[in-house]
């Protein structure tokens, strides 16, 4: 591996011929022989389609507001001449407009700038983690580092209100009648795996939502388990995609529960929008079942509509395979969808056995559905479903508001990218954080702006 050089001399560059040691290499060839592919769109089979349903583009439209979640992060080096001292800044942005504005919009022949700040209302979000060789108020280690700065963000007002708050009401389902009284943490965030679960007891939480405990105090931001992923040694990088998306679906969480606090009754005129699928990744994937239990909830007792957009991945690549007739295979034609089972997943899209295998399981609250739109828009989508094994036999019902969801998201076509939509088109472009010149500026404006003497 090449080496960035720190004085006159040249870096060290990794050399231009060693490839051909792995092209001649027989075990390299031999393992390359015995990797397969998913099957091919043309070799779909007409039982596996079973599942394609047309929209109905007659239905009522209960939407009157979107709300559209978007993230990003740069990593960069905080210390010149020490690659190794490295931290993090994430923005997140919500935004919110109503259908009017935007059907306004689509009638008229120009668009001025007035009118676009109608769709430009938005929220910015931000977040500093330490990932390397930095302390944040003098913390013991990097592991605790991570988890203060975790803290520090979500107790921090957004207005009148925090994520914190949010998070409580969340966990301990307090938009019930009767919340639930105790939460299990796998462990103690200072002893490390395998020290012994610990139970959070809502009526022992402080009022700076922390617990006390023999072993130190616990924030109850650890039940996110972050510390499991911070390595002393080698940082805490591995984690900024799951933070990332963590904290993306816990902000329209906070938009629902404050929608549910001021005017329970206009939460149904609310589409909720998240960049990729509705999962919580690695670590973080113990928020699945409250956020399944929130979403159940809410769609019986004021009905929900969250969705989720994928842009990219093997799941929108088999979209694009079997839906554009350039591909001489048009399963989906423009008005259907398909419901993603388990078995039609393993056999055309990922690798793996649906007989032993139950595809996002441990991760995912939403069930996936491939959508031709009216309009040619190739669109990946997950909603709600209310069970974990939904997707191994999949019924249109178990799909939360399913029809109303494509009818408004149809609506939202921006033609500036390949299937792009209006609101995560926009959020993304106002929060979203570049290489050129963002990161060179946050790298001078993070060696500038940290205490160099540790005290």
């Amino acid at each position: 591996m090449g080496t960035t050089s720190r004085s006159h001399k040249p870096n060290e560059w990794a050399a231009k011929v060693n490839h051909t040691h792995l092209i001649k290499d027989p075990f390299i060839k031999q393992f390359l022989d015995n990797c397969e592919f998913p099957s091919d769109a043309q070799e779909i089979k007409e039982s596996d389609i079973a599942l394609i349903r047309t929209l109905d583009k007659d239905i009522d439209n209960p939407i009157k507001y979107i709300l559209a979640v978007d993230g990003g992060y740069t990593a960069v080096e905080a210390k010149k001449g020490f690659p190794s001292s490295q931290i993090a800044f994430f923005q997140f942005g919500a935004l919110l407009f109503s259908i009017e504005d935007l059907e306004s919009l689509s009638e008229k022949p120009f668009i001025f700038p007035e009118d676009m700040k109608k769709l430009n209302e938005l929220k910015r979000l931000k977040l500093v983690l330490p990932l390397q060789t930095i302390s944040y108020k003098n913390q013991s280690s990097l592991t605790d580092s991570v988890r203060k700065a975790i803290y520090d963000f979500f107790i921090d007002a957004i207005e009148d209100s925090s994520l914190m708050e949010t998070l409580s009401w969340f966990l301990f389902k307090e938009y019930e009648k009767e919340p639930s009284e105790i939460y299990t943490l796998s462990h103690h965030p200072s002893l490390g795996i395998g020290s012994g679960e610990i139970q959070l007891t809502r009526s022992l939480m402080r009022g700076d939502y922390t617990f006390d405990n023999p072993s130190g105090q616990i924030f109850l931001t650890d039940v996110f388990r972050l510390d499991e992923v911070v390595d002393e040694d080698l940082g805490a990088a591995g984690m900024l995609g799951y933070v990332t998306r963590l904290i993306e679906q816990l902000i329209i969480v906070h938009f629902i529960r404050c929608i549910h606090r001021l005017k329970s009754d206009s939460l149904n005129e609310f589409l909720f929008i998240a960049d990729g699928p509705l999962s919580f990744s690695a670590q973080t994937a113990n928020m699945r079942d409250p956020m399944r239990d929130l979403c159940n909830f809410f769609k019986k007792s004021s009905n929900l509509f969250l969705v989720g957009l994928e842009k990219s991945g093997a799941f929108v690549d088999h979209a694009q395979a079997i839906c554009l007739p350039k591909n001489k295979v048009e399963i989906l034609k423009q008005g259907q969808y398909l419901l993603l089972s388990n078995h039609y997943i393993y056999k055309y899209i990922k690798p793996g056995d649906a007989n032993r295998m139950t595809y996002g399981i441990t991760d995912y609250y939403g069930g996936k559905v491939i959508f031709y739109s009216y309009d040619g828009q190739v669109i990946v989508l997950s909603v709600p479903v209310p069970h974990k094994t939904a997707v191994k036999n999949p019924i249109k019902e178990d799909y939360y508001n399913l029809d109303i969801i494509m009818l408004n998201i149809q609506k939202l076509r921006c033609d500036m990218y390949d299937d792009a939509i209006v609101p995560i088109a926009l959020v993304n472009k106002l929060v979203s954080l570049a290489n050129h010149p963002s990161k060179i500026l946050l790298e001078k404006f993070a060696s500038k702006g940290i205490n160099k003497d540790r005290s």
